[in-house]
């Protein structure tokens, strides 16, 4: 089998018009394309006058060594790579002194779990959160009824953070083995649509999300691997040799309990801030890294649509436009779009009480009135926060904590009219673009609730990504603050092996440790971690 890529027909092509296509482009005749499959479909609507679609098609042909050989300097048609998920280890007979340890079941611990349960090393899972559906419930109460739970929310629990987002499928990442091919592959298995197998952009949503995680677990269980939920690591237990090295023998749970352990892969996600305090007290090497701050920004999605598509805004084969911008200001600063969600709501993602922050969210459908997306100021360790490796999670607090007051200290959210937050003055009101926040927003000035330098780089490049996308500039666009957990603002480092640089058997992993930003660059991570315990399971180290 062999595969083409940027094969690219017009949005509105019959459906004979692919295999038209393949056989034009490798100069064969029907007959000889024998079958074809679509690999991967994109868009293409840079120019939305003439909307593209682009394919990536599997073909099988007579005489497939000749065209090949025809084709051999043509990037474009190569041999259908192997995707396939190889294995790396197998647990031994009668498995292992201490099964390995997962903490976190989020994006990075389930497939870090999944692929430990697949190898036969039958881990334990501990998350400090509950189990899907019921921290579903006690994530709606914040939203419903502003009562927060600080160990069941939108952060801690089965799933992750990413459970309630947009569900992206995607990333920049390299991944020369085709790891995120086993991701989607298993997503699949466990209820997603296989449409995501295909599409360029992929996602799932919120609402499939649960039933794929409960489902994983189902899956992890039934290989031997056990859950402890509400079960959070206060404590690690590290013994020094005489050289100074350090080996992790344990952990210390909440409930006073110890859990023997020498393999723990550490994915706690990006806002276990207690977790990180915890672990620096324990001496474990860690390191501040950037992230961003900003705010949620709403715009009405037919206005995104119209902006995007021209004239075929709706076609359901192109579903809610999505965009990616950004701006570099005067003041040395970049302004970007982070995590955009269309047809979707920005919801209460804080964890710990007294503080605001937000995130967004979107079902598969996509069909809610706005699109939301972070309007983000990236910074750094070296000029914004230096010093201590977790100033980054004190500048964090204090944000949340100034949205909290701005919000009218109820878990209700401060806002601003566009127009207000340009012309410098507090809004009273807001205008046509309705916020979708809940528990609610109050108007005001967040121009109080961020660092002066984020303020003027926004103010800077709002009229620029206006003149990009029509309409992203209107007065009465809506933004809703603070956004602060766009990625973890700390790494935990780890060597070549996957081990902590001076904890050996603790593993950092995911976007909490440092390393991956978004489920599946999380996903992946969990793979490559599951490796390297396994490998050094099967060494006896």
């Amino acid at each position: 089998m062999l595969r083409i890529t940027e094969l690219r027909l017009p949005l509105h092509h019959p459906e004979e018009a692919l295999p038209a296509a393949i056989c034009r482009r490798l100069r064969i005749t029907p007959r000889e394309l024998v079958r074809h499959v679509v690999a991967r479909r994109a868009s293409d609507a840079r120019d939305k006058t003439d909307i593209q679609l682009v394919y990536s098609v599997d073909v099988n042909v007579r005489n497939e060594p000749a065209i090949l050989a025809r084709f051999a300097k043509d990037r474009n048609v190569q041999p259908t790579p192997d995707t396939r998920y190889q294995f790396v280890a197998k647990a031994p007979e009668g498995g292992v002194a201490r099964r390995p340890v997962v903490i976190g079941a989020g994006p990075c611990g389930l497939f870090a779990g999944l692929i430990l349960a697949q190898m036969g090393f039958r881990p334990i899972i501990v998350d400090r959160g509950k189990v899907v559906r019921e921290r579903t419930k006690d994530t709606w109460g914040l939203w419903r009824r502003s009562v927060l739970n600080p160990e069941s929310n939108v952060q801690f629990g089965e799933g992750g953070a990413g459970t309630f987002s947009d569900g992206k499928l995607y990333s920049r990442i390299k991944d020369s083995r085709n790891l995120d091919r086993k991701v989607l592959t298993e997503f699949v298995k466990a209820g997603a649509p296989p449409e995501i197998l295909t599409e360029a952009h992929p996602h799932i949503g919120t609402f499939r999300l649960v039933t794929m995680v409960e489902s994983m677990r189902e899956t992890i269980e039934g290989l031997g691997g056990e859950y402890r939920f509400s079960t959070r690591v206060d404590g690690l237990d590290i013994q020094t040799d005489g050289a100074g090295n350090r080996r992790l023998r344990g952990l210390h749970l909440h409930d006073g309990s110890y859990l023997e352990a020498d393999h723990v892969v550490m994915a706690i996600g990006h806002s276990a801030r207690d977790t990180f305090a915890m672990l620096q007290a324990a001496g474990v090497h860690v390191e501040a890294k950037p992230f961003a701050v900003g705010v949620r920004i709403e715009h009405p999605q037919s206005w995104i649509d119209r902006a995007r598509f021209g004239t075929d805004a709706g076609n359901p084969i192109l579903g809610a436009a999505e965009y990616h911008i950004s701006h570099h200001c005067r003041n040395g600063r970049t302004v970007y779009s982070f995590c955009m969600c269309p047809g979707g709501t920005v919801v209460a993602a804080t964890s710990e009480e007294g503080r605001v922050a937000t995130n967004g969210m979107s079902q598969y459908s996509r069909n809610e009135r706005n699109a939301n997306s972070g309007l983000v100021v990236a910074i750094d360790p070296e000029r914004d926060y230096p010093g201590d490796p977790l100033a980054g999670i004190a500048l964090q607090r204090r944000l949340e904590s100034l949205a909290f007051v701005a919000g009218g200290s109820s878990y209700e959210a401060p806002a601003q009219r566009l127009g207000d937050f340009l012309a410098g003055r507090p809004s009273t009101s807001l205008g046509s673009v309705v916020p979708s926040y809940r528990p609610g927003v109050q108007p005001t000035d967040l121009a109080q609730c961020l660092p002066d330098f984020a303020v003027e780089a926004m103010r800077e490049a709002l009229p620029v990504f206006g003149r990009q996308i029509p309409g992203y500039d209107h007065p009465d666009v809506v933004m809703t603050g603070v956004e602060t957990r766009t990625s973890s603002p700390v790494r935990f480092t780890r060597g070549d092996d996957f081990q902590s640089l001076n904890t050996a058997g603790l593993f950092p992993a995911g976007e909490g440790a440092g390393y991956a930003g978004g489920i599946l660059s999380a996903s992946v991570d969990g793979i490559k971690v599951a490796e390297k315990v396994a490998e050094s399971l099967c060494r006896g180290a």
